[in-house]
């Protein structure tokens, strides 16, 4: 054991120059490689991002503070709403949409209902309503036009609603009416023109006898078809013996 030890050593002590060059370039490599001691400016670094980790911290810390302040502010107001007889819904300040989701939450733990309305976020609020005032679809739609809401006038609307519904009801029972005789357009403008002009209105209104409207029976010919073709056939042949007559008695023909 003893001589493989010496022997060993002996071949390492007559190592090549080139083993021993590759094995620094490994040892410079790994310490290259490792981190090195901190600067002044890592401190530096280091020290502002525990400083902002503290404001953070801080800011947070505030918030919540806030929060916690703003719940019970509200909770205050609900439970004052909750108290009051006369006021079956109360409108809250435009808030941002943080205060708004908790005063929503305020809301349902007290058993009341809210909604938030608003076009922009900068003008968006809350209503709570007590239970037996929960709103109807129709005041919703009014707030949401930004509209007061009206219930005597919404009262009024729905009557008006059901009486047109009832009549229409009624005439699909009825049917369809029987067809009645026409009426003498005289009578139905009679309250506008009164019975004198009606009837002189008729008057101008009669057919012309000499536009069209003559009767069979004044008509000038009356012949049928087959009359009409004899007459000319007639005529025709008429006119041809004429013809042949004339011819006969010109110029190199017997004399008279």
């Amino acid at each position: 054991m003893t001589h493989d030890a010496g022997a060993v050593a002996r071949a390492r002590r007559h190592a090549s120059p080139r083993r021993k060059m590759a094995e620094l370039d490994l040892l410079g490599s790994i310490l290259s490689s490792m981190e090195r001691p901190p600067a002044a400016a890592d401190g530096e670094t280091r020290r502002r991002a525990r400083e902002q980790a503290a404001r953070m911290k801080k800011l947070q810390e505030q918030e919540k503070r806030q929060k916690v302040e703003f719940r019970k502010r509200m909770e205050q107001e609900v439970s004052q709403f909750i108290q009051a007889t006369g006021e079956p819904r109360r409108r809250f300040q435009p808030m941002n949409k943080i205060e708004r989701s908790i005063l929503h939450d305020v809301a349902e733990v007290a058993g009341l209902t809210s909604f938030s309305f608003g076009d922009d976020e900068d003008s968006r609020y809350v209503m709570v309503f007590k239970k037996e005032f929960a709103p109807s679809d129709e005041e919703l739609d009014a707030y949401r036009r930004g509209e007061e809401w009206d219930p005597a006038r919404a009262e009024e609307r729905r009557r008006l609603r059901e009486l047109a519904a009832q009549q229409e009801e009624a005439e699909l029972e009825r049917g369809p009416a029987p067809p009645g005789p026409p009426n003498d357009y005289k009578d139905k403008y009679r309250h506008l023109i009164g019975s004198d002009a009606a009837k002189a209105a008729a008057r101008t209104m009669e057919a012309n006898k000499a536009y069209g409207c003559v009767p069979v029976a004044n008509k000038r010919d009356t012949r049928s078809i087959e009359e009409a073709m004899n007459e000319i056939r007639a005529k025709k042949r008429l006119r041809q013996a004429e013809d042949e007559g004339g011819a006969g008695g010109g110029p190199g023909g017997p004399s008279v």
